[in-house]
């Protein structure tokens, strides 16, 4: 006789719940009839505030797809959800108390396509993000600012940003007064302009105030925000000169191949083989171009370490006397460089401002796009970056 087991297996299906609610209605002599609107649910939402809020703290962690997929839902409907919230809370900001701002741009797609970031250097929070990364991405935060009760011709008095001629031209342009137009022949420097690093940039653009005069002779303050070059930034081009000598000298000194990072990393984060590597690279007996290369290197980052604004600028003067006799040409064009932005380079011993900030929030960044697998547009970038940088005020619900 044979036996029959039964199958005692459920198979558990995914079931949905649905919130009714009768709503009133309102019949208004002017608009009509109305549903009122309910404390739970936005009005042609679809979700309820409690499912809005969970969506948007999932979506500061994980990219829309999967989320989609969660909440068993279309993604666009989700991306709908995010960008509603981030827009409202963007509108009702206040950048009126705003002084300090850090720009940078990071990456949006390969190649050569990137998305510039703003942000408030002392409450650390991105203000603006748009895509480029020329002198027209400036206009638009100070268009930005102005429509956040900010003034940003008077307002800001620091910038800090790397040596990118676009950004020192839109700064000049956008975020500080402008000159007055002078007739033909007259004698006051308000039309002035100067080209630094083949950018047209408006004399004393670095500078935090330029002095003029009006009809009557009488000098006029006006209003230029003070540039601030990044350490960082300034010290990368340093290192470039010295991978510039390296690459030129190992074609004809094969010990210098594969020695790249050797060269550029900072000491404390050498490995034990790398140090090892350039213990025996900078012996005296190899002459080596790429080792004096470096020791200048080294001896620029020491303008950093000094203890007051004069002691800074007297240790630069004498770097750069010494650098542009040192038969290196990357090294010379570093100093020429060096010269042409030396306002902005000094201005961070006073300061001592930092993109270090806006570096944090560029690997954030990157780090979300890795996830996501990329953003289908600019825009959808752009929504992220201010949902997990922005410091938005977005709603809160607390269930206990």
């Amino acid at each position: 006789m044979v036996h029959f087991q039964p199958d005692l297996r459920v198979k558990v299906r995914h079931t949905s719940a649905f919130l009714a609610a009768r709503v009133p209605r309102v019949r208004c002599a002017e608009h009509g009839v109305h549903l009122v609107g309910v404390p739970w649910a936005r009005p042609g939402s679809g979700f309820t505030l409690l499912m809005e809020v969970a969506m948007l703290t999932f979506a500061k962690q994980m990219p829309i797809a999967p989320l989609a997929a969660m909440a068993r839902e279309h993604d666009t409907r989700v991306w709908r959800v995010v960008e509603h919230h981030v827009s409202a809370a963007r509108a009702g900001l206040d950048f009126s108390e705003v002084t300090k701002v850090g720009m940078d741009e990071t990456s949006a797609r390969r190649g050569q396509d990137y998305v510039s970031i703003f942000m408030d250097l002392e409450q650390r929070r991105v203000m603006f993000a748009t895509p480029g990364r020329d002198s027209d991405t400036v206009k638009a935060f100070a268009e930005d600012l102005a429509a956040h009760n900010g003034e940003p011709k008077t307002q800001v008095t620091e910038v800090c940003c790397d040596m990118s001629p676009a950004f020192i031209k839109g700064i000049g342009e956008h975020l500080g007064e402008q000159p007055v137009e002078t007739e033909p022949g007259d004698s006051a420097d308000a039309g002035t302009s100067v080209v630094v690093d083949n950018a047209l940039v408006p004399a004393g653009a670095g500078n935090s105030g330029c002095s003029a005069s009006d009809a009557t002779g009488t000098p006029v303050e006006r209003h230029r925000p003070r540039i601030i070059f990044d350490r960082y930034h300034v010290v990368a081009k340093a290192n470039e000169a010295v991978d510039e000598v390296r690459k030129a000298e190992a074609k004809t000194r094969p010990e210098l191949k594969r020695s790249k990072y050797t060269w550029l990393k900072n000491e404390s984060n050498l490995t034990a083989k790398q140090r090892e590597q350039l213990t025996w690279l900078t012996r005296p007996s190899m002459h080596l171009k790429t080792a004096r290369a470096a020791r200048w290197r080294d001896d620029f980052n020491g303008f950093y370490e000094q203890a007051t604004t004069a002691d800074a600028e007297a240790y630069l003067r004498r770097w750069c006397y010494g650098a542009k006799r040192s038969r290196l040409e990357p090294i010379k064009a570093f100093v020429r460089t060096v010269e042409a932005h030396w306002d902005g380079i000094i201005a961070w011993q006073q300061s001592r401002l930092s993109n270090g900030l806006l570096e944090g929030t560029n690997s954030l960044v990157q780090a979300a796009k890795r996830r996501a697998r990329g953003y289908r547009s600019k825009d959808k970038m752009i929504t992220i970056i201010y949902l997990i940088a922005g410091k938005l005020p977005l709603p809160e619900i607390h269930t206990i």
